[in-house]
C-alpha cells in the first residue's frame, strides 16, 4: 500500500478518536478501528454479524465492552465541552 495514504488515513482514526474520544492513545484507535468495522458489519450485513456473535460468544462481549467504553467516554466528552 501507498505509505503517503497510510499516513493520511492513519490521521484520519488519530482525528476520530480525538473527536469521539478525547483520547488519541494507540490503543484507543485499536478500538476505534474494532468500533467503526463492527459497526459497519453489524449495519450492512446483519447475518455475518448474528453468526459471528453466535460462534464467537467471548469476542461479542470484547466488541459490546469496546462500544460502552467508547459510549461513555463521548459521552463525558460531550459533557465536558457543549456545542453552544
Amino acid at each position: 500500500m501507498n505509505t503517503e495514504f497510510e499516513k493520511e488515513f492513519d490521521a484520519l482514526l488519530v482525528k476520530t478518536a480525538e473527536l469521539i474520544t478525547g483520547d488519541t492513545s494507540p490503543e484507543m484507535i485499536e478500538k476505534i478501528k474494532i468500533w467503526a468495522l463492527y459497526n459497519h458489519i453489524h449495519k450492512s450485513l446483519p447475518a455475518l454479524a448474528s453468526h459471528w456473535n453466535q460462534t464467537h460468544p467471548t469476542g461479542k462481549t470484547e466488541v459490546r465492552r469496546i462500544f460502552e467504553e467508547i459510549r461513555d467516554l463521548n459521552q463525558a466528552l460531550k459533557s465536558d465541552n457543549p456545542n453552544p
